[in-house]
């Protein structure tokens, strides 16, 4: 397999436009599923009757749901490339077969499948193989770096943002988790680490992450999909915070949306 510059240039543009297209969709009106797909579904007195529960998925397990719609089609697709891929022409491509690596298995052993409905599930499915497949291809047939750019500033501080965002997501997933006792359904406020400045920091974390590995990658198809990130997961930050404000009087109201201190 070889690169074409132009089949990375119409993958990553239409990225870029079906970024703009969550957008759209979602800044107002949220992605109806768990806490929102209650609150839309039904009225605001009979949702706060039902105790703050989450829509589940039709026959299947929320848990199992995410992480296969997110961590293995993404792997799966590079991964393929991989060991498709010949030798590394040159010691320049070491630099790309490690961000490689680092996205297709590092990245997914640390995450955490969040609940999808069903329909979700499969589109997402679909687009984590799209995105992993244009990440994988040009990072193992088109991408060229400098014999140095291991020690490049780009790749050192995309590497450790992309650490950093990574520690950021984790940590607040596990906040999140200790939130409710076995048994409880009831949603609460999320407290700790970025917490206390954000209500959505799982999100923040996420997209300190690809922005991290775009400006390591220093590529247009890593920068799409962090837009793409910013994009989708953005405005459910915002409906988070919207909904946390609604629905507790004693949330903090010095904590932003999305980013601390700005949003």
């Amino acid at each position: 397999m070889q690169c074409l510059p132009g089949l990375v240039l119409a993958l990553s543009s239409l990225l870029g436009a079906l970024a703009l297209l969550q957008l759209s969709l979602h800044l107002r009106v949220p992605s109806r599923y768990g806490k929102h797909e209650e609150r839309l579904a039904r009225p605001r007195g009979e949702a706060a009757a039902a105790g703050g529960t989450g829509a589940r998925m039709a026959g299947t397990n929320p848990r199992s749901a995410g992480s296969g719609q997110r961590s293995a089609p993404a792997s799966r697709a590079p991964a393929g490339l991989l060991r498709s891929a010949p030798h590394p022409r040159s010691t320049a491509q070491a630099p790309a077969h490690f961000l490689i690596y680092l996205r297709t298995f590092i990245y997914p052993f640390f995450t955490r499948g969040r609940p999808f409905p069903l329909q979700l599930l499969f589109f997402g499915m679909l687009f984590c193989i799209y995105n992993g497949f244009l990440q994988g291809y040009y990072l193992i047939y088109c991408a060229e770096y400098p014999h140095d750019w291991c020690t490049d500033i780009r790749f050192t501080s995309g590497l450790l943002l992309f650490l950093l965002g990574m520690g950021i997501n984790i940590h607040s997933d596990l906040l999140l988790r200790q939130l409710r006792k076995p048994g409880e359904v009831t949603y609460k406020i999320p407290q700790g680490g970025l917490f206390t400045y954000v209500s959505g920091a799982n999100y923040f974390g996420e997209i300190v992450e690809w922005f991290g590995f775009a400006i390591a990658t220093w590529s247009l198809p890593a920068f799409a999909f962090a837009f793409f990130t910013l994009c989708c997961i953005g405005p459910r930050a915002y409906h988070h915070h919207r909904y946390y404000l609604k629905t507790f009087t004693d949330y903090p109201k010095s904590r932003k949306a999305l980013i601390p201190f700005v949003f």
